[in-house]
């Protein structure tokens, strides 16, 4: 009998992976989006956390609307970590990058440019108020104010000079 270091590749017991959820992404799904996500800085340490479940993560929070501190632990990264990328991500533009990226690749798919030529607004999306103007009557408050739209404040009607 041959002595042995351990398991072969073949006897080694595979990672159990989680059940999915409905939210998370499929193979393809985060084929495509995976290099979006890679570092491109080479200084620092390197990343140990599945991006994947990172992902997984924002979508499963995004979808069920939960707490941060309520996504399940079965995620493999603690809730902190997940948030931490989404702000990241948020702020840096990460998202706007894989939006676009998606937008183009689906705009290919169906054969249009991949750039929209046009776009158009409805009034449903738009919203102003029918007076129209720079100012308009807050029947809220008390007092002689009238609310600017200019300012985001409210600034009192002045009467010095108009003779009263």
């Amino acid at each position: 009998m041959e002595a042995s270091d351990g398991p072969s590749s073949e006897e080694q017991p595979e990672v159990k992976r989680r059940e999915a959820y409905d939210t998370d992404l499929s193979d393809e799904q985060w084929e495509l989006i995976a290099p979006l996500l890679e570092r491109t800085e080479t200084r620092g340490k390197k990343r140990e956390v599945d991006m994947r479940e990172v992902v997984n993560g924002m979508l499963y929070q995004t979808r069920t609307g939960c707490q941060w501190r309520m996504i399940p632990h079965d995620f493999g990264v603690h809730w902190s970590v997940i948030r931490y990328y989404f702000d990241t991500w948020r702020h840096d533009g990460t998202f706007q990058h894989i939006n676009d990226f998606l937008r183009r690749c689906v705009r290919r798919t169906i054969g249009r440019q991949e750039e929209p030529s046009a776009g158009s607004i409805d009034s449903q999306s738009a919203k102003t108020t029918e007076a129209g103007g720079l100012r308009g009557y807050n029947g809220g408050k008390k007092g002689n104010r009238t609310q600017t739209a200019d300012s985001g404040r409210y600034r009192r009607l002045s009467t010095a000079g108009m003779g009263a």
